[in-house]
């Protein structure tokens, strides 16, 4: 075979070339040379898979709680970031943030706690991955009822997560003005109001009233089983 007819041979199964990609096989005939970036960029999406569906979803997440992840519980998909991904990307964005944000905090401003930013840095994503399945049975039990099924509490629930570890972030950025605030007495209302407006949306056939009791008691169990056990594990492994 010469060289100049390799381009026109599969390099998989050698059938000849009748298109973009072997019919046979299904490898594409249009293959670049490896490089550095191009190694880096595949890893990177492995393990994040971050396209454009990313900056899609965090719109509908802002726009359309509790829509959008009914919407991907019904089989609207493909548009969407997928739910583990989402999750594991914004809490690693999250941990990286919070770690910088109070390393600064003590360096520049003489305020924060460097031990509890280094629990950021190193223990904070395995905290929410290990509590997220507590989490998710809370509201399971709360809302347990025919229209879902574990699984898919647990969609709802990556999702609504993924969004309040951003929310979280761009609260701790507010230490930079004040830089003794205790971000805990806002992240709690915040929190609470966005469970609310996800879910009166995500149980729509549910009563409100109902949904909105529910909300708050499962965001505020939540939210203090995640803070006091945090608390308990700075104090324990820093």
């Amino acid at each position: 075979m010469e060289a100049s007819d390799t381009n026109n041979f599969c390099k998989m199964c050698g059938e000849p070339r009748k298109g973009d990609y072997c019919y046979k096989c299904g490898q594409s005939f249009a293959i670049q040379r490896l490089t550095l970036k191009g190694i880096f960029h595949e890893a990177f999406h492995y393990f994040t898979h971050l396209d454009n569906a990313f900056p899609y979803t965090i719109k509908q997440l802002i726009l359309s709680p509790g829509n959008m992840q009914r919407e991907y519980v019904n089989g609207i998909r493909k548009k969407y970031q997928k739910p583990f991904s989402m999750f594991f990307i914004c809490a690693s964005f999250a941990a990286l943030s919070l770690y910088l944000i109070n390393l600064s905090l003590v360096k520049y401003f003489g305020t924060g706690d460097s031990e509890e930013a280094l629990f950021f840095h190193k223990y904070w994503v395995l905290l929410q991955v290990c509590m997220f399945p507590v989490f998710a049975t809370i509201t399971y039990l709360f809302f347990n009822n025919k229209q879902y099924n574990y699984a898919e509490i647990m969609i709802l629930q990556l999702y609504t997560f993924s969004f309040i570890f951003l929310i979280l972030t761009v609260i701790h950025l507010f230490k930079y003005i004040a830089p003794h605030l205790q971000t805990r007495y806002i992240e709690l209302p915040v929190f609470v109001l966005y469970t609310i407006f996800t879910n009166v949306f995500f149980f729509n056939k549910s009563s409100r009233l109902a949904t909105i009791t529910k909300s708050i008691l499962i965001i505020t169990i939540n939210f203090f089983l995640a803070t006091a056990l945090q608390d308990i594990l700075v104090e324990c492994f820093m």
